[in-house]
């Protein structure tokens, strides 16, 4: 393949894909999913894609890769994600968000948007995907020490990167760099209001009359507004792809039992210490978990937080039922929080 497709985030894992029946077929990479079309990145400037027959632009997501007619300019095939980025809605359905990201930006800020239990769920979504996630702390500048608020991301997982910066500096782009490479692609999300869209404007250089609207957090309640309507693949400066989200302001837990595993490591390693296989770390005797929280060594609120994620994950991951052979996924009757 060509280097513009390789620097468009082209890998082995999508060419490994490819067989001779789809000679003639251009790859190309989703930018952006309007309601009847596809907009995509050829390597060589954005086009307009038409779906194949019975499509519909609910099974795309941005930065997925897809084979197409070129001449046509319709989607043939897309093609396996190496990554992906969903969330469940309310009514039990999938929402896709993003796909084939290889770092998430976790974007949060030094006021009241900080909120551990909602970064927790950010984290399990990415951890669940295969994707790497970074917490970003904006709004650095606002406050005078901002240790405290790196220290306090640290903690939400182990081994987390947390990066904190002021998302209108220059110096941004450098701090991010490590993960924005040529061929990476990296997906801001995160509360509206925190930052995303100025971040996104000083990661691809973007010049005024081309930059994203921002929108500020208000005084009264640390709110924000939002800016971004639509997701959408964007090229960074330093040769790397960013894929901007609309801010959420919920974000339910389904099938992310993995996620949730990685997210909450420590009460993982200790589970198996427990009395009983099946301890909900709750009230048993002999738990490993209480036990650590009693000895100062594990946060009753971390637990607490664990807790109220697995029940989630629980209520809102669909089972399968049915005879064998002929099984069926229906949902378990879903809990919201």
């Amino acid at each position: 393949m060509t280097d513009a497709l390789h620097d468009l985030g082209w890998q082995p894992f999508f060419a490994d894909q490819l067989t001779p029946d789809d000679a003639g077929l251009a790859p190309m990479r989703i930018a952006s999913v309007h309601r009847s079309r596809l907009m995509a990145e050829t390597g060589g400037g954005q086009v307009r894609l038409d779906l194949p027959l019975h499509g519909t632009t609910a099974d795309y997501a941005v930065g997925d890769w897809v084979l197409a007619e070129a001449d046509r300019r319709v989607v043939v095939r897309l093609l396996d994600r190496k990554s992906l980025l969903r969330r469940r809605t309310e009514g039990s359905a999938s929402q896709l968000i993003a796909a084939n990201v290889d770092t998430l930006f976790i974007v949060t800020s030094c006021n009241d948007d900080f909120n551990p239990a909602r970064l927790e769920r950010y984290l399990a979504l990415a951890n669940e995907a295969g994707t790497h996630p970074v917490i970003v702390l904006t709004k650095i500048d606002t406050v005078e020490d901002p240790s405290a608020w790196l220290a306090r991301a640290r903690d939400l997982q182990r081994d987390l990167p947390v990066v904190g910066l002021n998302a209108k500096s220059p110096d941004a782009a450098a701090t991010l760099a490590p993960w924005c490479g040529p061929g990476r692609t990296v997906a801001l999300v995160g509360s509206s209001g925190v930052g995303k869209s100025t971040l996104l404007n000083t990661l691809a250089d973007k010049a005024p009359d081309q930059a994203q609207a921002t929108g500020e957090i208000r005084e009264s309640d640390a709110k924000g507004r939002h800016t971004t309507t639509a997701r959408s693949l964007h090229p960074a400066a330093g040769g790397g792809w960013v894929i901007d989200t609309p801010g959420m302001r919920t974000l339910h837990v389904s099938d992310v039992a993995a996620g949730l595993e990685m997210l909450f490591a420590e009460i993982t390693d200790l589970a198996p210490r427990c009395r009983f296989r099946d301890c909900t770390h709750a009230h048993e005797p002999g738990c490993a978990v209480q036990a650590a929280v009693a000895a100062g060594d594990l946060s009753a609120e971390r637990v607490e937080r664990w807790r109220k994620l697995a029940e989630e994950n629980r209520a809102n991951t669909p089972v399968q039922t049915g005879p064998r052979g002929n099984r069926t996924t229906v949902p378990r009757g879903g809990r919201r929080r």
